[in-house]
């Protein structure tokens, strides 16, 4: 065989394969986008287009009855169904896990329909598209602090609604959700031994996200920073915060055997007052530092530091800590 002929062959081999390629593509693209390339329906009754989207939405084909609903208000603005097909073209779109699009037609939706009886479902929905695209502690928590503003949102404007109970429960996982997030960090830094940035994100744990369990170890955080950082007094005080508000922690048996019991008794304060962690004016529910306290930084003479009680219930947390955290840091 001559090399023309070589030539020749490999080049019609090469054709072959080229087409046989674009014809793959072009395959994949329409079973893809079957959906997403709706065709604006011709002009039907309001309730022919609004029962079939509903039926399409019962066999699963979210895309396609979000696209039928979109058409019930394109077709028939003005309909007392427009108003429901643009909520049920949200929750399709929601179901299908096509968040942005939903989120987009909710918006809409709030803006338009202020005083609809089904806002507060709105809302709720809104929310829970934002807490959906929650993302592990590893990666960026926008999307958590989204989820947590639409979540609150909720709880104020409609306190008394079916939905606030539920935007209640997952507003305090997504803030433990964050508090995680800066514990994560805050553990990096510590590794590389930046104390400073450890302590900053620990700090931010225990002053923003008071309620979350990543307190007990976040306090005991600080302990190790400050003792790091040659601190003695900063860690004695974080710990004796720990041991106020976590007696039966793990956490608190750690930070004791690293002081080596060298904890003081009470927390700096007025005998028998209550202290915010901002150092403002405490909350009711705050806890109430015992009375018969000692000078700041001291052991009462005669006492000993207290030891873990590994057996002690943890108290309930509600509020502040209550403990005066500016003399903290």
């Amino acid at each position: 065989m001559t090399a023309s002929n070589v030539v020749r062959a490999a080049s019609r081999r090469c054709d072959r394969w080229s087409v046989g390629i674009v014809a793959l593509c072009l395959a994949l693209a329409a079973c893809g986008g079957s959906t997403d390339k709706f065709k604006p329906l011709p002009d039907r009754p309001v309730e022919s287009i609004y029962n079939e989207a509903q039926d399409k939405l019962a066999e699963g084909e979210f895309i396609l009855a979000a696209k039928m609903f979109d058409e019930v208000d394109r077709q028939h603005p003005y309909s007392t169904w427009a108003v429901k097909a643009q909520l049920m073209s949200a929750f399709s779109y929601y179901q299908a896990s096509r968040y942005t699009e939903a989120i987009t037609a909710l918006d809409r939706f709030i803006q338009l329909q202020p005083g609809n009886p089904d806002i507060s479902y709105a809302y709720y929905l809104r929310a829970l598209c934002n807490y959906e695209q929650i993302s592990d502690v590893s990666r960026d928590q926008k999307a958590t602090q989204e989820a947590l503003n639409a979540l609150e949102e909720v709880t104020k404007r409609f306190p008394q609604s079916k939905y606030a109970r539920d935007a209640r429960l997952k507003a305090d996982l997504t803030r433990d959700h964050l508090a995680g997030k800066d514990m994560n960090v805050g553990r990096f830094y510590q590794k590389q031994r930046q104390y400073l940035a450890a302590i900053n994100r620990f700090r931010s744990v225990v002053e923003k996200y008071q309620t979350t369990t990543h307190v007990p170890e976040a306090l005991h955080r600080l302990v190790e920073c400050y003792v790091a950082l040659g601190v003695r007094e900063e860690a004695q005080m974080a710990a004796a915060v720990l041991g106020h508000n976590f007696p039966g922690s793990d956490w608190y048996q750690d930070s004791y055997k690293l002081l080596a019991g060298d904890i003081p008794r009470t927390a700096p304060g007025a005998s028998g007052r209550t202290v915010a962690l901002d150092g403002g004016a405490a909350r009711g529910d705050a806890i109430a530092l015992p009375p018969g306290q000692g000078t700041a930084g001291q052991t009462p003479a005669g006492q000993q530091a207290p030891r873990p009680q590994a057996q002690a219930e943890e108290p309930k947390r509600k509020g502040m800590l209550g403990r005066a955290m500016d003399w903290l840091f």
